[in-house]
């Protein structure tokens, strides 16, 4: 709000903004902030370090999951099709003599994410611990 000076002859309005509301608030606000800053703990952070890698498997066993949902077993160049019930069993004979062994789904991006579940399930169920899924596309 404008306020009015009388001097002399005239009346005349002043046209400034009153900075002291201004000032005061700022001032509240580093005080609060200078308190607050001793209180709060730095938090630390663990980073991976480039040592602490898991180890490349042995052996890469890939499922293959076409676009009319059937399945496939690659094993090195050597493919395979078979049923969702006989799958489990055969990951299993494949990864019997090797001890650093892999899964990988690999899936057409047509299909269902359903069927990705349901062949990751049967893996789980038969005890299989290393499973991952592809990010390339299967044509």
């Amino acid at each position: 709000m404008a306020s009015v000076v009388s001097r002399g002859r005239g009346r005349r309005t002043i046209n400034e903004i009153n900075m002291v509301p201004f000032i005061d608030v700022m001032l509240v606000l580093l005080i609060i902030f200078m308190v607050t800053a001793p209180l709060i703990a730095p938090s630390m952070i663990n980073l991976p370090s480039v040592g602490k890698a898991a180890k490349q498997p042995d052996q890469v066993i890939q499922i293959v999951i076409g676009k009319d949902e059937s399945l496939a077993l690659k094993i090195k160049d050597k493919s395979t099709s078979l049923v969702l019930k006989d799958m489990a069993s055969a990951v299993a004979q494949a990864q019997a003599g090797v001890t650093n062994s892999a899964v990988v789904i690999s899936a057409d991006k047509s299909i269902k994410y359903e069927s990705v579940v349901k062949v990751m399930d049967s893996l789980q169920r038969a005890g299989i611990q290393r499973v991952g899924l592809s990010v390339q596309l299967v044509n």
